[in-house]
């Protein structure tokens, strides 16, 4: 076999596994999906799963991962459908708290994933989320819409806020009602970031 072959034949391995991982995790949980299952599913066998994850808590970080990627994808496109940045700020960190009320989110990475890898905050995928952050901020700032505060303290705040937000809701035994308090905080939250009141509809006589 060639060396790309090998690199390909190693990539189609580690996506079979991730595939039949993320359906596992969903349906069983973490600590209840049995290996030799996942890996019969993915048509492997347990020396595949050590050879490309190391064990089965990397195979579980390899999962959240994709799946994290996946809601910063989702949160930064209805992001972009927003007026300006500012509502575009409020959107991306609304639509990640929501999608808590999502199954597979709310197993596999707002439970499973902080008791099984530790602090989600220090997750590559978080980092990423970070600096998308920073980059609005930044511009919110240099457009006088934010206070002149530190942009990575800021976003690092507000990222911290909506993730915690997700998790409360996660771990919530009523989601849907813990829900709209979670972003109503979020929202008013980050409003104190603002330079100045947004202006507001007269309320009706």
């Amino acid at each position: 076999m060639t060396p790309r072959r090998r690199i390909e034949t190693m990539e189609k391995n580690r996506a079979k596994l991730i595939a039949a991982a993320r359906r596992a995790f969903a349906e069983k949980g973490f600590s209840t999906a049995s290996m030799d299952e996942l890996t019969a599913d993915a048509g492997l066998t347990r020396g595949a799963l050590y050879h490309n994850f190391g064990d089965k808590k990397g195979l579980l970080a390899a999962v959240v991962a994709q799946v994290d990627e996946e809601m910063a994808l989702r949160a930064q496109e209805l992001a972009a459908t927003a007026p300006n940045d500012w509502e575009s700020l409020l959107a991306e960190g609304s639509a990640y708290i929501e999608m808590a009320l999502d199954p597979e989110i709310r197993r596999i990475v707002l439970l499973d994933g902080p008791a099984f890898l530790g602090d989600p905050s220090q997750w590559p995928s978080q980092n990423a989320c970070l600096e998308t952050t920073k980059q609005t901020v930044g511009r919110l700032i240099a457009n006088g819409i934010m206070k002149p505060v530190d942009d990575e303290a800021a976003a690092r705040l507000l990222n911290g806020a909506a993730l915690n937000a997700a998790l409360w809701v996660a771990a919530s035994d009523d989601p849907g009602t813990v829900l709209p308090r979670a972003i109503e905080a979020f929202r008013i939250m980050a409003a104190g970031f603002l330079a100045k009141e947004q202006p507001r509809c007269n309320a009706p006589v």
